[in-house]
């Protein structure tokens, strides 16, 4: 299993340190625009492989994609971050053409790949990459999801006072501050509903405080976050990796599913060899798809600024 990650800098660095210390890839494979900066980041992580016991080979290239040849998955994470007070949609001039490019770069290198697409607006991003590249629809997926249950998690344990290995919860939509359906009615505690635990005022402080997760950190650290994003990416490498058909919410394009069409969007995807095995049409509420259809109008729009 060879892993290339584009973008050496904090998200995509950590992506590379997450899959390196699990230990299920052979090689990993950092690029990035910068001078000698993937290296640099690489022989640091390979320097740490005794101390934490993995055997993942770690490489840095500035700018040469014939070094990523034969990667079965690629991860995109390229492009400006956001500072504070920017949303997500602003940065689609900058990071649409860069996504561009590196995708086509991958691709003639690894004609087989599965690409997971973290550049922000991520939804709009993996859109952009199905458009352009021309690989099956199976083998592009946006990473939002997993990164935004994993904060409705947190949110949620925090609320209840209970180990995170005790909930369980999913955001579904856009990958946006005002995009995301956190599914609050679905989030349990040890199979059992949170509305048994909490209130009606406490739950939607915890769907508000998801929604605006990014922008906190954000607020807090000057940058987005690093941790947490690069964390759900190898998450998601893993489950392909060793085929474990894990249901993690991702950017899919959807052709009908849930009654929308032509836009990728965050909906529960079935993980495993071939990337996108299955997508999973839950049940939703009048309310849930209500919301998710205001969230797929939002996406459409940010699509709709894409010079195709």
């Amino acid at each position: 299993m060879k892993v290339s990650v584009v973008g050496a800098g904090a998200v995509g660095a950590s992506c590379a340190e997450y899959i390196a210390i699990k230990d299920f890839a052979s090689e990993v494979v950092i690029l990035d625009i910068k001078e000698g900066f993937a290296e640099g980041k690489a022989m640091d992580l390979m320097q740490t492989a005794s101390l934490n016991s993995f055997d993942t080979k770690i490489t840095g290239s500035t700018n040469d994609y014939s070094k990523t040849a034969n990667s079965d998955v690629c991860v995109i994470t390229s492009g400006i971050p956001r500072k504070p007070g920017m949303t997500r949609e602003e940065l689609i001039g900058i990071n649409a053409g860069i996504v561009k490019t590196v995708s086509a770069n991958l691709i003639e290198h690894s004609p087989n790949t599965i690409i997971i697409v973290v550049s922000n607006p991520m939804d709009t991003m993996t859109y952009l990459v199905h458009k352009t590249t021309g690989l099956p629809k199976n083998k592009i997926i946006g990473m939002g999801g997993a990164l935004d249950s994993a904060r409705f998690k947190y949110r949620l344990a925090e609320a209840l006072g209970a180990p995170i290995s005790d909930v369980d919860g999913m955001v579904i939509g856009g990958h946006s501050d005002t995009g995301m359906v956190p599914l609050i009615g679905k989030a349990a505690r040890n199979s059992v509903v949170v509305s048994e635990f909490l209130s009606e005022e406490r739950m939607d402080k915890i769907v508000q405080d998801t929604k605006v997760g990014g922008a906190t950190l954000t607020g807090l650290l000057g940058t987005s976050a690093w941790y947490a994003p690069g964390a759900a990416v190898s998450a998601m490498v893993q489950a392909i990796a060793c085929d474990t058909k894990k249901i993690f919410p991702c950017s899919a394009l959807l052709e009908g599913e849930f009654g929308l069409s032509d836009l990728s969007i965050g909906v529960p995807c079935v993980l495993g060899a071939n990337g996108i095995e299955k997508i999973v049409e839950i049940s939703l509420t009048d309310t849930e798809k209500e919301k998710l259809a205001e969230s797929a109008v939002g996406v459409k729009a940010t699509n709709g600024l894409l010079e195709l």
